[in-house]
């Protein structure tokens, strides 16, 4: 078995430290979302996309997004009451972070920024590990509550 990468690391102590029951799952790295929920055992809609969004000049915020939809920016924005929003580069996403584009996970982040989850993050659901072919299972609820995480509609389906 591979020895656990620093983000690795980082996602399973956090989720720990808030007390969260999870259960670790390694598959190896995957081409696309279906394979990666496939390989956790997940319906798309289960594994969570953590998306990194700019609000500003070092401000970001950490959004929640099931498998099968995508950010609606308008919803977000009027969620968020701002006018502008943008997606920062991976480069950007990977020293908000700390983690890399398609290991990114709200657990461990190296800043706690905000967290806004869309409202069909619910149950039992998938997220980054922190690696690649790494993910976390545990329940939506309990993640959002120990982030104090806000929840609003603010996806479309794809």
């Amino acid at each position: 078995m591979r020895e656990e990468t620093d983000g690795e690391r980082r996602a399973r102590e956090a989720a720990e430290t808030l007390g969260l029951a999870h259960e670790i799952r390694r598959h190896g790295r995957v081409s696309s979302l279906a394979e990666a929920a496939a390989a956790r055992g997940v319906a798309p809609s289960s594994l969570i996309k953590t998306m990194v969004v700019r609000r500003g000049e070092d401000d970001y915020l950490l959004v929640l997004v099931p498998g099968d939809r995508s950010i609606s920016w308008p919803k977000l924005r009027s969620s968020l009451g701002v006018s502008r929003l943008s997606m920062p580069d991976a480069e950007t996403a990977r020293a908000a972070t700390g983690y890399e584009r398609g290991t990114i996970t709200p657990l461990g982040s190296t800043t706690a920024w905000p967290v806004v989850a869309d409202e069909r993050v619910r149950g039992p659901i998938s997220l980054g590990g922190g690696g690649h072919g790494v993910g976390i299972s545990l329940d939506a609820d309990a993640l959002v509550e120990a982030l104090g995480a806000t929840r609003a509609d603010v996806t479309d389906p794809e």
